[in-house]
């Protein structure tokens, strides 16, 4: 399945719609061209839904790749029920910079634009479980720096071959996380080589409810029995999602 758009393009077919990453170029405010990373999850729905948008770039601050992430779906509501991909894709390609050029789009890391559709949704949750890993150390940084870049709160679990991603943040952002997940060559095969997550299922998603913990930080843990990370489950306010999903993991 392939696009003709200007640049490298992949795509991958995953169960829920496929997904392109698109390595394009665009000009800057400084009219330098600069390398930009797209990547668009299409649902099974599309295109009467939005696409899943990723913004990715060395080059751009998150709060930058934020709010051209931002103006990407707003355009993409005018496309409603017709192919956008290819119009997206052009559109960035001239307009990037008048998107950084506007007030609030230039700010360090941390500053992020008020405009997502999620922020009136309030704190959402989403409980990840990964097969395995076989480059851990790799991909336990890469894992911090999208909750980072993303600015998504949580934990990401460790108990025997159990490993469990407990993420908290606007739904938007969890998705674009999921994206780069699906996409990314974050870990190894048996051979070594780089590959993309297969393997990974999305246990729950919810609404944070009154009950849970807003956690503050993503952090990483390692547990050595399963009554330590049902502590942690219960602790965050979590404890009926333990039987319900995580149980069944461990039998």
């Amino acid at each position: 399945m392939q696009m003709v758009l200007q640049g490298v393009r992949t795509c991958v077919v995953e169960s829920d719609g496929p997904v392109f990453r698109i390595l394009t170029k665009a000009e800057g405010p400084t009219e330098a061209d600069i390398p930009l990373e797209l990547v668009f999850h299409l649902p099974v729905s599309y295109p009467s839904c939005l696409p899943g948008v990723s913004v990715s770039s060395e080059h751009l601050t998150r709060a930058q790749r934020v709010a051209v992430r931002d103006k990407l779906l707003e355009q993409a509501r005018n496309l409603l029920s017709e192919p956008m991909v290819h119009q997206l894709v052009l559109w960035v390609q001239q307009n990037l910079r008048h998107i950084l050029a506007q007030p609030g789009s230039g700010g360090g890391p941390g500053k992020c634009p008020a405009a997502s559709t999620a922020g009136d949704e309030g704190p959402w949750m989403t409980l990840l479980h990964l097969d395995h890993m076989r480059a851990k150390s790799k991909y336990v940084k890469t894992v911090l720096r999208w909750a980072s870049d993303l600015g998504l709160t949580g934990r990401l679990m460790f108990m025997g071959k159990v490993i469990l991603i407990l993420l908290q943040g606007h739904r938007d952002t969890i998705k674009e996380y999921l994206v780069l997940q699906k996409t990314s060559k974050v870990d190894v095969d048996s051979s070594g080589k780089k590959c993309r997550e297969r393997m990974v299922s999305v246990l729950c998603e919810s609404k944070v409810q009154p009950e849970h913990t807003r956690f503050q930080a993503f952090e990483v843990k390692e547990f050595s029995s399963l009554d330590e990370l049902q502590k942690e489950f219960e602790t965050a306010g979590l404890g009926t999602l333990f039987p319900e999903f995580v149980l069944g993991l461990v039998k």
